[in-house]
C-alpha cells in the first residue's frame, strides 16, 4: 500500500523517465551532420561579427526585469476583476493597496532614472566664488647690516 508521498515519488520518477527518454530518443534519431554554418551563432540572418560573449549594457536587464515585475503583477488584476462584485469593499481596498505599492515602485524606478535609456552624466556641483580674494602683500625681508 502506497502512501501519498509514495505516489508523488512514483510520479516524479515517471516524469524524469519520460524526459530522459525523450532526450535519448531525439539524440539517437537526429541527423549528425555538423558543418561550420550550422555551428555558427545565429543572429537573425546576419553574418555574426565578433565574439558571441559580448557584454551587454546593464540597461537591457534592468528594463527587462522592470517589465517582468509589472507584467506579472498585472496578471493578478484579471482574476480580481472577474470576481470583484462578489468580494465587495474589502477586496477593493486590498487591490487599492496593491496598486499603490505598484505605483510607488514605478515612481521609484522612474525617479531613479532606470526607465531613461540614455542617462545623462551626473553633474558634480562646484562652488563658484563671486568674491575675489585679495592676495597678501609680499613680506619684505630685513636687509642684513
Amino acid at each position: 500500500m502506497l502512501t501519498e508521498f509514495g505516489k508523488i515519488l512514483i510520479f516524479l520518477i515517471l516524469g524524469a523517465v519520460f524526459v530522459a527518454g525523450g532526450l535519448v530518443t531525439s539524440w539517437i534519431l537526429r541527423p549528425k551532420r555538423p558543418y561550420p554554418e550550422k555551428l555558427s551563432s545565429y543572429e537573425c540572418g546576419e553574418e555574426p561579427v565578433g565574439n558571441a560573449w559580448v557584454r551587454f549594457n546593464v540597461r537591457f536587464y534592468v528594463i527587462a526585469l522592470v517589465f517582468l515585475i509589472f507584467d506579472v503583477e498585472v496578471v493578478f488584476l484579471f482574476p480580481w476583476a472577474l470576481v470583484y462584485r462578489e468580494l465587495g469593499l474589502f477586496a477593493f481596498l486590498e487591490m487599492a493597496v496593491f496598486l499603490i505599492i505598484l505605483l510607488v515602485g514605478l515612481a521609484y524606478v522612474w525617479v531613479k532614472g532606470d526607465l531613461d535609456w540614455d542617462k545623462p552624466k551626473p553633474e558634480i556641483p562646484m562652488l563658484k566664488r563671486s568674491v575675489n580674494l585679495v592676495q597678501p602683500k609680499e613680506v619684505q625681508e630685513p636687509t642684513p647690516v
